[in-house]
């Protein structure tokens, strides 16, 4: 049975516990929450917008070289271009049917969509806020990752149990990848490691994590990790990778140099996650309890939960104005997060 993202917002409406549970090696003592502000790698963290945009707004990237988010509106059909200055929707463009993951090359301004019901990913300029080219790829597209330097992007093709390979510059497929361990892999998120090259994949159908060698487009190892996981986010400064398990309400800590789990945290039910490399914070999403839960990645601890709107279910993050944007697919709003005001 396909695993969709409203799926996963239901599963186990147990709040986050914040306690970590057995790992190897055991993380510390989790930190007590502060609702509605948060503390953690010395930032104050609090709701600081919300931008209302499209219907069942899902996923999110940003650009912080220019400061522009962009949305996926899953049953509008469109991309929502958000202002990072003004917290204002700028633009409002449409793409295939039910867009889901999204991804931003900051070197080329262009936006690429995976589109889960088209099989195809749209690609936008972002000088022109236009549809430039439209690529087929596999069988419900839902992840999706670009490496800026080589432009190469990588979309899970859910039902293909496959991640297809696009050329950034000639916008056609150049690989398919089969990945996870058996013909029910059902691959989900695509994180990526620009300083490495290297690309991680939820398989939500096995319970792994496939990593992929993005100039080799070879599968080099498949990791266990907890049951349905479901979001993924990599600090390339000290190349952790994050993983949220949707059944099992924790988040397996992964180390991008040995590929093996190094911590297991309890969490809660969460979706998406995302890093902001520059003070090593991990964000969240909780889509069942309708907050975001910061995790301080030095201590593997969870400092605070931010109540946002609705059923958020992902996160992005511009680390150079140290905001974090959040999708509310029942509000049909972006909660924006930024340093408390003083």
């Amino acid at each position: 049975m396909r695993f969709t993202p409203r799926a996963a917002g239901l599963i186990g409406a147990a709040v986050a516990t914040l306690a970590p549970v057995a790992a190897a090696p055991a993380s510390a003592a989790t930190a007590a929450a502060v609702p509605g502000t948060a503390r953690a790698a010395k930032d104050c963290i609090a709701v600081t917008g919300t931008v209302p945009v499209g219907n069942f707004p899902r996923g999110v990237a940003v650009n912080p070289k220019t400061d522009t988010v962009y949305v996926t509106n899953s049953t509008g059909n469109t991309v929502s271009v958000i202002s990072g200055r003004t917290n204002a929707v700028t633009a409002t463009i449409p793409v295939g049917t039910t867009p889901f993951g999204i991804a931003v090359n900051q070197n080329t301004r262009t936006v690429y969509v995976a589109n889960s019901q088209s099989n195809t990913v749209s690609v936008i300029s972002g000088r022109t806020n236009a549809v430039t080219a439209t690529i087929p790829v596999g069988d419900a597209p839902e992840g999706i990752a670009v490496i800026p330097k080589t432009g190469a992007v990588y979309v899970a093709n859910t039902l293909s149990n496959t991640v297809s390979v696009i050329s950034g510059r000639s916008n056609t497929v150049t690989a398919t990848i089969p990945v996870g361990t058996d013909r029910f892999a059902e691959p989900f998120a695509v994180a990526a490691d620009p300083r490495t090259g290297a690309i991680y994949v939820t398989n939500t159908g096995d319970d792994s994590v496939s990593v992929i060698n993005g100039p080799a487009s070879t599968v080099i190892a498949n990791i266990p990790v907890g049951i349905t996981p479901l979001g993924i986010a990599v600090n390339k400064a000290t190349r952790t990778i994050y993983v949220t398990n949707g059944q099992s309400l924790t988040m397996s800590v992964i180390s991008g140099r040995t590929n093996t789990v190094t911590a297991t945290i309890r969490v809660g039910n969460m979706f998406g996650a995302a890093v902001n490399p520059r003070n090593d914070t991990v964000y969240l999403a909780n889509t069942a309890g309708d907050t975001v839960s910061v995790l301080d990645g030095r201590t593997d601890t969870v400092t605070a939960t931010v109540p946002v709107g609705s059923a958020p279910v992902n996160i992005a993050v511009n680390p150079n104005t140290r905001t974090s944007y959040v999708t509310n697919e029942d509000g049909d709003t972006v909660s924006v997060l930024g340093p408390c005001r003083k």
